[in-house]
């Protein structure tokens, strides 16, 4: 799925763009769940709001939606969760 450079919300009569940036993500391992990202990102404060997350079907990676918790995400994935997509990369 293409993450577009600006989505628009409608919000009853009103319309407001919404620019969509993207971030990143520093793992030190060659590999992190997708329930371990989600919290290091900060977009799921704890395990049960990312487990809520992706079982509901709100997290996508690489542009399909995954609803396993434990999925491997590696450097060069990219997640998008509440529209916000974040890229993960090896940290130097």
């Amino acid at each position: 799925m293409h993450v577009p450079a600006a989505r628009i919300l409608h919000r009853r009569t009103r319309v407001r763009k919404v620019s969509t940036r993207m971030e990143s993500v520093e793992i030190r391992d060659d590999s992190i769940t997708l329930g371990q990202v989600l919290k290091l990102h900060g977009v799921a404060e704890n395990g049960a709001l990312a487990k809520q997350l992706i079982a509901g079907g709100e997290v996508s990676v690489n542009g399909e939606v995954d609803t396993r918790r434990g999925r491997s995400i590696t450097p060069g994935d990219t997640v998008s969760v509440l529209g916000i997509s974040f890229t993960v990369v090896r940290a130097e």
